[in-house]
């Protein structure tokens, strides 16, 4: 387990900044981390601020001014990783979302209120999805088989068994207030006391059953006291949101009722699920100023021993036994230091029997192991359930020079730096915690791998090169649904299925010969759409010259777009399109791509179609893959003396920092502040990759140059660094269409954020 990065503020006087009391931290199923602090003014006045970044930026934080009258106690992401919750010692829930699908700007439409009690524990209602890992199946190809789907009911439906979005909240005073989102937008709230007879909650924990229910845990603080649990059921009656309570099987700590540490342990500090769809296992954490003992405990259906007097009265009871609930401990830990903070793996692996084995077997850990803070700055990762210690890592992060030996370190004086939060990824292999100074540490566990591809300048080019297939698989896509069918009652296939049919049977080079199979009728447009496409029709005619120009420096070091040279699939793609073009040229010729030719007369589409032709057929998957002629690649090699090659705009090189992470050398930032990072010598060396300073820049998905220094608002990749504007400054409805896509996400799947206007 290596320590990657650690991000702190940079010179923050201790008399205006410092860490929230409590502080909050969550992370998000998109690699987002919220997590808050407090700012002081001159009148002694807090602001309490929530901090979000991803892990890839972490110095590009986002801070938000929460508008919390008091410390925020719970921050709470949902399913999606798109909303975010957050409850303060008022009793005020607030509910952010992304504006503009942005991450990094953020508003609160909605919020619920218990006022004047604080929120303990706080959950969004669960939406019926479930997954488990099965680490048996590990070895599969296909994602599809190793995960499974769980029958699991949501908290609350509407009509027709959509789930209802909403969330759920535990005050001090014992209480549970739950709000309801309606798809109107109006949001219905209810309150309703755990049991009759109430009493402070120190601590608590939601959990959701297979049933739709919800099971809440409680504890006062106190070890001697017991911990409860109780069965929570949420349902809409006359546009009213009702709460309905039970009372579960509660317990006491282990430690608390042996005689030789009844009084060693006064306070229960963590309370806590295994995981928030698994009701049946809890962990516990009791401590003193010193020292902690850390429990796991499973709820068990057991037999109810009946007398035999009531067995010859009632025959019946006899055959059937009848069966209670009960808590039964799994383990504990021997004496430990102090806890400070306790992180639960969300990866949701399968716990059979089988799948333990094979988890043991090959040391597959993810999912499994726990992460444990302490006083001392040390976090242990321990076995979920049989609590056994599977790794220790020290979050030290005084600067050392490298030649210096360790035990030659003075040992500092006064407290040490340790985690008050900490958060696994979804994956769980990896770790992020806030220490006591409010810095932000992230730590590998097994690898850090969010995009395999760019760990290795090796490989670097190979980004471009997805990159380019999934905007040619969307532009195939897209234009594609343009072509309608010229009379309405068509056969089963669509015009562009027949496109692929028909250019997948004829191998002519001629792509005049090929326009004469297709019906022309179906691929009229508006003249006004053709003229908008232009951009993306031009990027895939300059797609193809370059392929086909970097033809004869196949066996050169790799550069991109190299593994198109022998991937049939999208040659037949390139080949589809170019006909389509062709069609549409004659429609409205200025929707072509423009080549600068040398020579008036040259056709090259028509040039350009019998290459890739002949290069599609070498390594088509229908027929025997071959090696291109001598003939073809001397055609290749005479293009560039024929027609202007284009300098293709690649997507910059990521600044994230997945590539730039190294064993046992961690990265030291500072929010706010864009790091100075070394690049690799061979990334630097590749041709086209990267893009000086003042070169005039493009929008990635429009295909529109913007400029050197762009002056229309533009937002960025978080993930690949793709730019695109943030506004469209198109009408037509099929262009509009394709900005659609990527609203809400890239091309890779990442999230936006707005880029700063750039100055001259």
């Amino acid at each position: 387990m290596d320590l990657a990065y650690v991000c702190e503020w940079e010179k923050w006087p201790k008399s205006t900044h410092c860490p929230s009391v409590p502080l909050a931290c969550a992370w998000s199923c998109r690699n987002l981390i919220a997590f808050t602090t407090d700012l002081r003014n001159d009148d002694q006045d807090l602001t309490h601020l929530i901090h979000i970044l991803d892990t890839e930026h972490p110095w590009d934080v986002h801070s938000i001014s929460s508008e919390h009258s008091e410390a925020i106690t719970c921050l709470e992401w949902d399913q999606s990783g798109s909303r975010l919750l957050s409850a303060d010692a008022n009793g005020q829930i607030k509910c952010w979302s992304m504006a503009d699908h942005l991450a990094n700007s953020w508003e609160s439409p909605v919020g619920s209120l218990v006022e004047g009690d604080p929120i303990v524990a706080l959950s969004w209602l669960h939406n019926g999805v479930k997954l488990a890992l099965h680490v048996e199946k590990s070895g599969a190809s296909s994602f599809g088989e190793k995960f499974s789907r769980v029958k699991f009911s949501p908290s609350l439906t509407l009509f027709g068994g959509k789930p209802m979005e909403g969330w759920i909240a535990v005050t001090v005073s014992g209480l549970v207030t739950v709000s309801l989102l309606k798809p109107s937008g109006q949001v219905l709230t209810s309150t309703e006391s755990l049991c009759r007879l109430r009493g402070r909650v120190a601590l608590a924990d939601i959990a959701f059953t297979g049933g739709g229910n919800i099971v809440v845990a409680t504890a006062d603080g106190s070890s001697a006291s017991p911990v409860q649990f109780y069965k929570v059921c949420v349902s809409v009656v006359s546009e009213k949101c009702r709460i309905d309570t039970e009372i579960l099987p509660s317990l006491f700590m282990r430690c608390t009722t042996d005689l030789n540490r009844k009084d060693k342990f006064p306070a229960i500090t963590h309370l806590k699920f295994l995981a928030r769809d698994m009701s049946e296992q809890v962990l516990l954490c009791a401590s003193s100023q010193t020292s902690s003992i850390v429990e796991c405990w499973s709820l068990r259906k057991e037999g109810l021993p009946v007398n035999n007097i009531f067995q010859q009265i009632s025959p019946v009871v006899g055959d059937k036994q009848p069966m209670i609930l009960k808590w039964r401990i799994l383990s504990a830990t021997n004496d430990l230091d102090r806890v400070s903070a306790v992180a639960l793996p969300k990866l949701p692996i399968s716990l059979t029997n089988t799948d333990l084995k094979v988890a043991s077997d090959t040391q597959f850990y993810p999912g499994l192991g726990l992460a444990l803070a302490f006083h001392d700055g040390s976090v242990h990762i321990v076995h979920r359930l049989s609590l056994q210690t599977m790794a220790i890592f020290y979050s030290s992060t005084a600067p050392r020079s490298m030649d210096e030996p360790a035990i030659k370190r003075p040992r500092t004086t006064g407290p040490a730096v340790h985690f008050k939060a900490m958060q696994l990824s979804w994956t769980s292999l990896a770790l992020v915690g806030i220490d006591n100074h409010g810095k932000v540490l992230s730590t590998r566990i097994l690898a850090m791998k969010a995009s395999l591809c760019k760990l290795s300048p090796c490989t670097v080019t190979l980004v471009c090169d997805y990159h380019a297939k999934l905007f040619l698989i969307a532009i195939s896509s897209t234009l594609k649904s343009l072509l309608r069918p010229h009379i309405l009652n068509t056969p089963d296939k669509s015009p562009g299925d027949r496109l692929t049919e028909i250019c997948a049977k004829i191998t002519d080079v001629d792509i005049d010969k090929v326009m004469i199979n297709l019906k022309t009728e179906e691929f009229v447009l508006d003249m006004n759409t053709l003229q908008a496409l232009q951009q993306l029709l031009q990027w895939v005619g300059d797609f193809v010259l370059y392929l086909l120009a970097s033809l004869p420096n196949q066996g050169a070091p790799l550069r991109p777009g190299h593994s198109f040279l022998r991937d049939g699939t999208s040659l037949g793609m390139l080949r589809e399109l170019m006909v389509v073009i062709r069609i549409w040229g004659l429609l409205k010729p200025s929707c072509l791509p423009v080549y600068t030719a040398t020579s008036d007369t040259q056709d090259s589409m028509s040039l350009l179609f019998r290459l890739l032709t002949k290069l599609w057929i070498c390594c088509r998957d229908e027929g025997p893959t071959s090696e291109p002629d001598e003939a073809l690649v001397d055609e290749c090699c005479l293009l560039p003396s024929q027609l202007l090659i284009p300098s293709l705009d690649w997507l910059p090189i990521s600044d994230g920092l997945v590539s730039r992470l190294q064993p046992k050398q961690p990265l030291r930032l500072h929010f706010g502040k864009a790091p100075t990072l070394p690049g690799s010598t061979t990334t630097l060396q590749m041709d086209g990759l990267i893009r000086a300073t003042g070169q005039p820049k493009i929008d990635h998905l429009r295909r529109l140059h913007l400029g050197a220094h762009p002056t229309e608002e533009c937002k960025a990749c978080t993930r690949c660094g793709c730019v695109t504007m943030l506004k469209s400054p198109n009408k037509t409805t099929a262009v509009k269409q394709w900005e659609q896509r990527w609203i809400k996400n890239c091309l890779c799947g990442g999230l936006w954020r707005r880029m700063p206007l750039s100055c001259p």
